[in-house]
Order: structure tokens, then C-alpha cells, then sequence
């Protein structure tokens, strides 16, 4: 996030009827997950509104948040309470120093207050998703592990990608997921998942000893373009269909232009058919980031 981020005007976002309504037409495409994101969905004034919407269509299978947790904790329960299932929140760090210094706000024990909260109120899985940077964190995977069988959260490790706000990507700051695999395998032997989800984004491995699972989303040195099921809406209603592809479809105009169901659709279909490769290849193999319009606060996990 940028220390003061720019905030879109009221009318520029779309109303949750809008965001319901896109939900709806995505399920009777076929869509059976959903996910609330952001920027930082829990700012969204009446966010348990949302999810209760969006919980009550039929045909959704899961409902998810990601969230940085610092408004979790008194939320919680009334998420929960209204169709929540889980909950995903950024960690970058256990250390309050580091993690003001990270994020430029000293929260560090809101975010472990809303993790606990989420755990009590019965979401689950409770999962941390953490990026670590070489020369600034790689070292606390282990403490981060420990973290999470202590207190029943899933860890996930994501690679850093090239979605920042402040534009500082470089391959060399990567810390690669099977590096940090090798380095928890040291510690806690672990078996990969055989029931994993193979359109899923991380890769899940079970600990051993029974002490719960860590994934790794490898989205630098091994990407999955090629099983990405995800689709995304932005909070100003452009739709997107890879976080490294900038052609995006306006779903807002189409919604305030009195567009039918059928043709929402067929707009969503049309910008799915257009989607190459997986921008994530092309970083790859050019070792630069490309030079997004958005990053990752403006679109979301």
C-alpha cells in the first residue's frame, strides 16, 4: 500500500447491489467460489451487508476474505455469523519493528487480535498469507511456521510479485518457495497433499507429524497460468482476467447502461477468450516486471 492511498470517489465503486448482481451472473457461468478483497475490504462501510448477499445466492460452494487483519478482530464474529467461511490475512512478520517499517503502520497486534477472533468465531481454514523478501525476512519463515501450528493458522508463502505499489521488484529480491520448502522440511518433514486442489494457487504440503499443512504459491519461479481458473472485478467494476494483464472489460457501464444479464455474461465470456498465456510467464522469462497500470492494492488477491 502507498502510505496515503488514493481514494476512489463514491460514486466510482461499485454499490453492493452491483457486486451481487456480477456475483449472480458469474455463478450461472459456472462460477462456484467466491472470494472479498481488496485494497482492504473490511474499510468497505457495511462489508457484513456484502457478504451476507453474497452468501445467500445460490450456487456459491465457498465464500472467502482476504484481508491485512487490522479491523478483523470486532468483525469477526458477525462475518461468521452471516455466511463467512474462511479467511486469508497478510503477515509479513512477527516482529512489530519490521512489520511498522514494512506497512508504515504499527498494527502488529491488531492483526494477531484479529486472527485469534477469526479462530473463535469458527472460520477455518485460518490461513497467513506472508511474502518474504531477501535482506529483509527471509529469516522468519520458521518463526512464522511455528506461529501458525502453535495457534492453528495455515502459513502460505508467496513469492514476491511484481504487483508493489512503489515499483522496487527485482528477481534478486525473491525468496523462492522451494527454498523455504527445503528449510521448514529441516524442521518439520512434510508430504504433499494428495488431495489438493489442482486449480489452486498454492501448492499445499501436510506436515508429518500431523501439526497441519503450509502451502507455497510459487508465482515467479514456477507459475500456474495454465490452471488459473480466477477471474477478478475490481472495485470500480473493470474485470480482469490475469493480475498481470491491464486489458480490462467495464462491467460498471455496461451495469448503469441498462445492460441485460445475457449481455453482462457475454462480456465477461468475450475478455476470457481473449486471455493469453499468463503474464506472469513473460516476467519469467524477461527477468523485468512489466510496467502495470495497477498494482496489486488496486486489484486484489
Amino acid at each position: 500500500m502507498p502510505e496515503e492511498p488514493v481514494w476512489f470517489p463514491r460514486e466510482e465503486i461499485l454499490t453492493f447491489e452491483e457486486i451481487t448482481r456480477i456475483a449472480r451472473i458469474a455463478i450461472g457461468e459456472g462460477v462456484a467460489k467466491l472470494r472479498v478483497t481488496g485494497g482492504e475490504p473490511l474499510l468497505r462501510r457495511g462489508i457484513v451487508d456484502l457478504v451476507a448477499s453474497l452468501a445467500a445466492l445460490p450456487g456459491v460452494r465457498d465464500l472467502s476474505l482476504t484481508t491485512n487483519g487490522v479491523l478483523l478482530a470486532p468483525l469477526a464474529a458477525d462475518l461468521a455469523r452471516v455466511g463467512l467461511r474462511r479467511v486469508n490475512v497478510s503477515l509479513d512478520t512477527l516482529d512489530r519493528e519490521r512489520f511498522r517499517r514494512l506497512t508504515g503502520r504499527d498494527r502488529l497486534a491488531s492483526v494477531v487480535e484479529g486472527l485469534a477472533a477469526a479462530r473463535g468465531a469458527g472460520l477455518s481454514p485460518v490461513k497467513i498469507n506472508a511474502v518474504l523478501l531477501r535482506g529483509e525476512n527471509e529469516g522468519e519463515a520458521i518463526d512464522l511456521v511455528r506461529f501458525g501450528r502453535e495457534e492453528g493458522y495455515e502459513v502460505r508463502f508467496i513469492e514476491f510479485m511484481p504487483l508493489e505499489n512503489d515499483r522496487s521488484w527485482e528477481i534478486g529480491r525473491v525468496v523462492t518457495g522451494a527454498s523455504v520448502r527445503r528449510r521448514i522440511a529441516s524442521v518439520w518433514p512434510v508430504a504433499r497433499d494428495p488431495e489438493e486442489d489442482p486449480h489452486a494457487p498454492a501448492s499445499r504440503f501436510l506436515f508429518e507429524d500431523g501439526g497441519g499443512a503450509v502451502g507455497f504459491i510459487d508465482s515467479v519461479t514456477a507459475p500456474f497460468c495454465s490452471a488459473c481458473s480466477r477471474i477478478r472485478v475490481a472495485s470500480d467494476g473493470r474485470f480482469r482476467v490475469c493480475l498481470y494483464d491491464d486489458r480490462e472489460t467495464d462491467l460498471r457501464a455496461a451495469l448503469r447502461g441498462g445492460a441485460t444479464d445475457a449481455a453482462i455474461a457475454s462480456l465477461m465470456r468475450d475478455a476470457l477468450l481473449r486471455k493469453g498465456r499468463g503474464g506472469a510467464l513473460e516476467i519469467l522469462e524477461s527477468r523485468t516486471a512489466l510496467p502495470l497500470t495497477r498494482t496489486m492494492h488496486q486489484i486484489g488477491g
